[in-house]
């Protein structure tokens, strides 16, 4: 791993887990296609605590909020995190080799767009998401565990999901994030016992410092830039990216 593989793998991370075009999917491209080593777990560790430091430091407000005034949101955020510990934890056990192809990427990223392209579609609504059901946050839930899958975006499936279930588009997009929270965190606790289990980091320190930092800046920016257009009604606009790019990648990996 060197500085410049570290500062693209920081810079990916931070864009794509906010911005609805998957992490997961532009990582498992960038390994295959760059020659970038991805799937290192120590990197893997630094890179989802940056992005999870730019969700707590973005939402802080909120989730001092759900510790005092709104604790009616935590039991819904525990429902909807079942799904994803429960599908994640057999699509580790069972599939972890599949979920690391770019072809299956390649084929993931279009369903994103298309999800994406549902959203000037679903009429507005004001329903606030400490207002939801268990129902509506299962829903959410489900998602959230489909985008396990590379290409298929954590924030776009989330936040259309919610959008379809009633929430208000800044909701929808506030509890996709909150969720973001346990899930991101529990992948992380896992790759650390993944580390410890086989006693082994191959990166320098500084570089992974360096990765977290880097990730958590951009994310931080990148989280701002999505809230923003989905509020302004833009982020549709992603899946002009997303349909293209996983043709792309299928046409590369099948000729």
């Amino acid at each position: 791993m060197t500085w410049l593989k570290m500062t693209l793998l920081s810079i990916i991370q931070g864009i794509s887990e906010f911005l609805p075009i998957s992490s997961s999917g532009h990582l498992v491209i960038a390994e295959n296609l760059l020659g970038i080593q991805a799937d290192q777990t120590d990197v893997n560790i630094v890179l989802h605590a940056g992005t999870l430091l730019s969700i707590l430091i973005f939402y802080r407000r909120t989730i001092i909020l759900l510790m005092t005034q709104d604790r009616r949101v935590v039991p819904l955020m525990i429902v909807g995190t079942l799904p994803v510990v429960v599908i994640g934890l057999a699509a580790k056990k069972f599939a972890e080799h599949m979920l690391e192809s770019a072809l299956l990427a390649g084929c993931m990223l279009p369903i994103t767009g298309l999800f994406l392209l549902l959203i000037p579609r679903i009429p507005p609504t004001k329903q606030s998401y400490t207002e939801i059901s268990y129902k509506q946050a299962l829903v959410v839930g489900f998602a959230q565990a489909v985008a396990i899958l590379p290409g298929i975006s954590r924030s776009g499936s989330t936040i259309v999901a919610g959008l379809l279930t009633g929430m208000s588009r800044q909701s929808a997009a506030t509890f996709s994030f909150l969720l973001a929270i346990p899930a991101i965190l529990g992948a992380t606790i896992l790759e650390v016992i993944e580390m410890l289990t086989h006693k082994h980091v191959s990166t320098p320190l500084s570089l992974l410092a360096m990765g977290a930092v880097i990730s958590a800046i951009i994310g931080l920016i990148a989280l701002g830039l999505l809230v923003r257009w989905l509020e302004k009604g833009k982020l549709h606009y992603f899946a002009y990216w997303c349909i293209p790019l996983g043709i792309l990648i299928v046409i590369m990996q099948l000729v």
